[in-house]
C-alpha cells in the first residue's frame, strides 16, 4: 500500500470502489474527481465497466490526461462509440443504466440532492439546475453521491451546511421525500443512492434509506462528522478507517492529472493535506 496520499486522490480512491464490474455508469460532467475515479475504476477494479464519458457521451475512451474542462475532447479520445444524449436517456428510462455519480450544493438524510435554489418559500439563490438529473436519478439503478465540501467552516458564526436534514429543493430523487413517499411508492425503477463519498468519510444508506456513517479517513474523526452535518447521522455499529489508495492506483491518478485538476474541487486547505496510512486501516 502507498504510505502516504492526498485527500483528492484518497476521495477518487473511495469513488472509483463504488463501482461494479459489468456495469453500465455514466459519470455527467463538471467533476475531475469523479472523472478520473471511473478510469482508475475501470483499470483497476472493474475491467468490464462500460463508461460512458459526460459532455462527449463517448463510450469506453482511453484520454492520456485530464484537461482544464471536463467538456474537452481530449476526453473522448480513442472512444469505441458514442450515444446521443437521448440514448442516453433511454438507456435509463428502460432500466439499463447501471449507475450514475450526482452531487448538490444541498444533499439531505434521505440521499435527495438540490442543485436548482436555495430557500423554499423565499428564493435566496438561484442554482445552475440539474440538467437530466431529475429523470437520470429516478430511474438509474444505481447511484453514487459525492461533495468535496461536507465540512462547512461557520461564517459570522454561521455555517451552510452541505449535507442537510432537508433540501430545499429537490433536484435528484434519493430515497424518499419529505413527505415519506418512497421511490417505489413511485413507481420509480432505480434503486436509489447506495452511498455518499465526502471528504470527511464514507456513507450508506441504511434499510429504512437513511444516511449512515460507515468509514473515516485517516484524519477525520465522528465529531468531525457530527459538527459538520445538519443531522445526526446513523453509525454503523463499527465505524473503521479506510485503507489508502494502492501504488498502482496512485501511479494512475497522477499520470491521467499531471495539473492536478481534480483538486479544484477541493477547499484550499484539503488541497495540500497529506494523508499517511493508519494502523488499523481498512479497505472499504
Amino acid at each position: 500500500m502507498g504510505k502516504n496520499c492526498t485527500l483528492g486522490e484518497l476521495l477518487i480512491d473511495q469513488l472509483a470502489r463504488t463501482v461494479e464490474d459489468d456495469t453500465l455508469v455514466f459519470h455527467g460532467f463538471g467533476s475531475p474527481l469523479v472523472q478520473i475515479a471511473l478510469h482508475v475504476a475501470k483499470r483497476v477494479y472493474t475491467p468490464n465497466l462500460v463508461l460512458v464519458a459526460g459532455a462527449t457521451y463517448g463510450v469506453n475512451p482511453d484520454p492520456p490526461f485530464i484537461a482544464p474542462t471536463t467538456n474537452d475532447w481530449v476526453h473522448d479520445r480513442n472512444s469505441e462509440c458514442h450515444l446521443s444524449i437521448g440514448e442516453l436517456f433511454d438507456l435509463s428510462a428502460s432500466g439499463r443504466l447501471g449507475r450514475m455519480f450526482l452531487s448538490g450544493l444541498q444533499i439531505d438524510r434521505w440521499g435527495n440532492t438540490n442543485v436548482t435554489q436555495l430557500g423554499r418559500k423565499t428564493l435566496k439563490l438561484k442554482l445552475p439546475g440539474g440538467g437530466g438529473a431529475c429523470n437520470l436519478s429516478c430511474n438509474a439503478k444505481n447511484i453514487t453521491l459525492w461533495t468535496a465540501a461536507h465540512r462547512s467552516e461557520p461564517v459570522k458564526g454561521k455555517r451552510r451546511y452541505r449535507i442537510v436534514s432537508q433540501c430545499d429543493y429537490v433536484t435528484g430523487f434519493g430515497h424518499k421525500n419529505a413527505d415519506g413517499i418512497t421511490r417505489r411508492q413511485l413507481g420509480y425503477l432505480g434503486n436509489g443512492p447506495q452511498c455518499l463519498v465526502t471528504d470527511l468519510g464514507v456513507f450508506d444508506f441504511d434499510q429504512d434509506g437513511h444516511l449512515r456513517l460507515n468509514v473515516l479517513y485517516p484524519h477525520t474523526t465522528v465529531d468531525d462528522v457530527l459538527e459538520n452535518t445538519e443531522f445526526e447521522p446513523r453509525m454503523k455499529k463499527e465505524v473503521k478507517t479506510v485503507s489508502l489508495p494502492s501504488l498502482e492506483v496512485l501511479s494512475i491518478i497522477r499520470k491521467l492529472d499531471p495539473l492536478r485538476i481534480h483538486e479544484k474541487e477541493l477547499s484550499p486547505g484539503d488541497r495540500s493535506l497529506t494523508l499517511e496510512e493508519p494502523k488499523n486501516a481498512a479497505i472499504c
